[in-house]
């Protein structure tokens, strides 16, 4: 939901409140999960912990037991289902939010490994109901914790389905034990929710338009409270430690979270700089929504084209909210997480085609399955589809079209899914971690024995076949984008990967992580060759790394002769506002001294001077 303004109401309350002086002022550093700035009394809305009182029982007692169990399943599924049911009250895009996740909840409470195991767990090692839950969402958590990440978005992804199978854990314990969940009836209009911790089905709960922010001390960017925020438009900063613990009625608090930053009790002159800060907000949000329908058009008319990338489902309606053009980036990893099977072509199709048919003739983007060496993952490992190999570097090891190749029956059953879902609209099939053109044109030969075996098989498919593209990510592939170039259809500049990488940097080890730098000479010179080979070749460029979403770097990345972006919906107005204040030769005088010049730093400052 976007709110260009507060309510009248909030207007007032924002000229009323008064710093208490007996109460010192404190500021925390967290998270910024959701832009806006948010000022109101503290609200807290407690939660009872629950307390397990028996871990052992006899073995007289497994019978009764597995009953209680199965008696907190339907009554978790009676909420969850009612809890979806209220979801109608709440704006729309909020619904969409919170609704797939609503399933996969109410799926893990069928017939799934959480449930056999703690069921096995009562029979076998005689735990109480309430202990065998724990210790099996502890296990399976940790299992998927565990495993080898080579990429940042691998590791939220995992954070995010551990997330799931223990907030399923706690609901089921609660029931168990009678401990109530946290109500928010008492929440008064213009506050601002503070606690420990906010869960999805929490943030589904909350009504925007009475609520002024949200501040946690646990939660992180990736996780599914914080895309319900964004999506609710509610300003918020998760994982500001010591912040809960600090807090008193009556306290008044500044929720920041464009920087990340809560002030408990402000000062007169911070609370007037917020005030100020909240006004423009409103105002520049006003102006960027003017966009959404606008052209992403330089001043002297140079198109460019605007996409979003795509992780889960409930963020189609940040993309339609952004007015992105389509779907850059689609990463379909979701489909294989959280499942003891490996999705089947129906399930798939079935997941690719509301995508389609959610962008409405917009085009789609999709990458086939990118993951690395993990032998953990349970629909993969469980059909033996993993292979078995050494992972000492899972970065540099069996992953992405390295993978599928291996296991081409996994790439056939994914390219027939898509190639269905594109009878609804307009799809691109591509490729991760492409290298030589050799995985290409192995890749190119299941694709089209697939085309032709859905054919036979009377499938509907596009009189047009989607095109079948590389993304360039490692120095190889951007260094042989002219031989990958004669055979795909189109690349697309993954510029994270291509960092690391070149650089030879992990941004996840704080060790060096500050080395890890997009504007490194080595780095821009790999984007400059890559996207020239493209367009020598007359195939399609984009670039959907996260330097597609800094408006201070687009201008450049044009002048290196990009003209179309993918990135996250919440980036897609900024961007077009700064396109749409450029002229396409400025950015090709600032491309050239840039490339002119071999110090990070100075590339740095020419990029801050050209945006001054």
């Amino acid at each position: 939901m976007s709110r260009t303004k507060p309510p009248p109401q909030q207007h007032e309350r924002l000229r009323r409140p008064v710093r208490s002086a007996a109460r010192p002022e404190q500021v925390f550093k967290g998270i910024a999960v959701s832009a806006g700035v948010g000022i109101g009394a503290v609200f807290s809305a407690t939660e009872p912990e629950a307390v397990i009182t028996r871990q052992k029982i006899h073995a007289a007692e497994s019978g009764s037991e597995t009953a209680r169990l199965d008696a907190a399943i339907v009554q978790s599924r009676n909420q969850l289902t009612k809890l979806r049911t209220r979801l109608a009250v709440l704006p729309e895009e909020s619904q969409v939010e919170i609704t797939p996740l609503m399933d996969a909840y109410l799926a893990m409470l069928g017939s799934s490994r959480l449930v056999r195991g703690a069921r096995r767990r009562i029979g076998e090692t005689l735990l109480s109901a309430e202990s065998a839950v724990v210790a099996e969402a502890d296990e399976i958590a940790d299992n998927i914790l565990a495993m080898p990440a080579a990429r940042a978005e691998e590791r939220a992804r995992q954070r995010r389905s551990a997330e799931e199978v223990r907030e399923i854990g706690r609901r089921l314990v609660r029931n168990l034990t009678r401990t109530p969940f946290r109500s928010f009836a008492a929440l008064p209009e213009g506050a601002v929710l503070v606690s420990e911790y906010l869960r999805p089905a929490d943030a589904a709960l909350l009504n925007p338009a009475r609520l002024a922010g949200v501040a946690t001390e646990e939660g992180g960017l990736e996780g599914h409270s914080s895309v319900m925020l964004r999506a609710l438009g509610v300003p918020a900063v998760l994982g500001a430690p010591g912040l809960a613990h600090a807090i008193q009625p009556g306290d008044l608090v500044i929720v920041d979270g464009g920087d990340g930053v809560v002030v408990l009790n402000p000062s007169p002159a911070r609370l007037a700089a917020a005030r100020r800060a909240a006004i423009a907000f409103a105002r520049d949000r006003q102006r960027l929504g003017k966009l959404r329908r606008l052209a992403a058009e330089t001043s002297d008319g140079t198109i460019v084209e605007l996409q979003a990338n795509l992780e889960l489902p409930v963020e189609l309606p940040l993309i339609a909210q952004s007015g992105a053009q389509g779907i850059g980036l689609f990463r379909t990893e979701f489909l294989f997480m959280n499942r003891e099977t490996v999705p089947d072509e129906d399930t798939q199709t079935e997941a690719y085609r509301q995508v389609v048919e959610a962008m409405g003739g917009d085009p789609v983007t999709i990458r086939v399955l990118d993951w690395g060496g993990e032998k953990e993952i349970a629909s993969l490992s469980a059909e033996g589809l993993v292979p078995e190999i050494a992972d000492t570097n899972p970065a540099l090891s069996v992953r992405g079209i390295r993978m599928l190749l291996r296991v081409p029956e996994l790439l056939e059953v994914q390219f027939a899914a898509i190639l269905r879902a594109a009878a609804y609209g307009p799809v691109r099939v591509m490729l991760p971690m492409v290298t030589n053109p050799g995985e290409l044109h192995a890749a190119r030969e299941i694709y089209e024995r697939v085309v032709r075996r859905l054919r036979r098989r009377g499938e509907r498919l596009p009189e047009q076949l989607p095109p079948l593209g590389v993304m360039i990510e490692t120095p190889g592939a951007a260094l042989g984008a002219d031989m990958l170039g004669a055979t795909a259809d189109f690349f697309a500049l993954g510029t994270n990967d291509l960092t690391a990488y070149t650089l030879a940097v992990d941004r996840s080890d704080a060790d060096v992580a500050a080395l890890y730098d997009p504007l490194h000479p080595a780095v821009l010179r790999l984007i400059q060759f890559a996207t020239q080979a493209a367009l020598r070749a007359k195939i399609p460029v984009s670039i959907c790394g996260e330097i597609a979403a800094n408006p201070k770097l687009v201008p450049l990345l044009m002048g290196l002769g990009l003209r179309s972006f993918s990135m996250n919906a919440s980036a897609v107005p900024r961007v077009k506002q700064r396109i749409r204040a450029v002229e396409i030769a400025a950015c090709d005088q600032l491309a050239r001294r840039v490339m002119e010049d071999v110090d990070p730093e100075r590339i740095a400052a020419l990029i801050e001077e050209f945006s001054a």
